[in-house]
């Protein structure tokens, strides 16, 4: 069984239709870490095609944000705006579905989902230091998270925890990884380019892939629906 992994998808059809294509037959399933929605202009479409394509999802800050008002207190004036706004488009089988969506860590086969940390759905981990702090509580030897837009991978021992940059990985016994996929519909680490990851728990290898998409498209959309300029300006530089 291969896996597709995604992350922060955040209503970029765009982006997500290129990351489908580029995949096309490297995988049997997909898994999302969570924010289908948020920052985009097309988040019904993209909740759509999650109801009938992902295997298993966790629910992320963007998710939740649509039916928590609270979650809305630690967004900054972008990522409020686009996140009413979005509540006000989606139907109500899209918002039944994202609030069905479960808390990660969420167990699958040998590896887990999750947004943020295995602690906190909105808790960042960019650092191998941050990693260091929750890897006592990893229960599977592979670990996908998103949250942070920045593809990532860790591996964690008993004597601490090390980065290990974003080629292939190849799996080794009795120890932990760490996976983050990068965003499909908002990277920030300076590859404009949507990111996503391919597991393959026979051979135990993970591989790191991106794939270029229509970013015109996905800003010209983001304008047209009134949502703030900076959301489409930051699609082009990755950022």
């Amino acid at each position: 069984m291969r896996y597709l992994i995604l992350s922060d998808i955040h209503s970029n059809t765009d982006a997500l239709g290129a990351v489908l294509r580029h995949a096309a037959g490297n995988y049997d399933r997909i898994v999302c870490c969570g924010d289908l929605i948020g920052y985009a202009a097309e988040p019904n479409e993209v909740v759509d095609w999650a109801r009938q394509n992902l295997f298993a999802a966790v629910r992320g800050n963007h998710d939740k944000a649509c039916f928590d008002p609270v979650e809305l207190e630690t967004f900054n004036d972008a990522a409020r705006e686009a996140a009413l706004w979005t509540c006000r488009q989606l139907t109500p089988a899209n918002l039944d579905y994202l609030r069905a969506l479960p808390v990660g860590p969420l167990a699958l086969d040998d590896f887990q989902i999750l947004h943020g940390s295995p602690l906190d759905e909105g808790e960042y981990l960019v650092s191998a230091f941050d990693v260091l702090q929750v890897s006592p509580h990893l229960t599977r030897r592979a670990n996908f998270f998103g949250h942070t837009h920045r593809q990532a991978s860790f591996l964690c021992r008993r004597h601490g925890v090390k980065g290990l940059g974003n080629g292939a990985v190849e799996l080794e016994p009795d120890s932990y990884y760490m996976f983050n996929p990068g965003s499909v519909g908002q990277p920030r680490d300076g590859d404009p380019r949507a990111a996503y990851l391919l597991y393959s728990p026979d051979q135990r290898l993970v591989e790191f892939c991106r794939a270029p998409y229509n970013i015109k498209s996905a800003q010209a959309k983001i304008r047209q629906a009134g949502l703030p300029n900076l959301l489409a300006e930051r699609l082009e530089y990755g950022a």
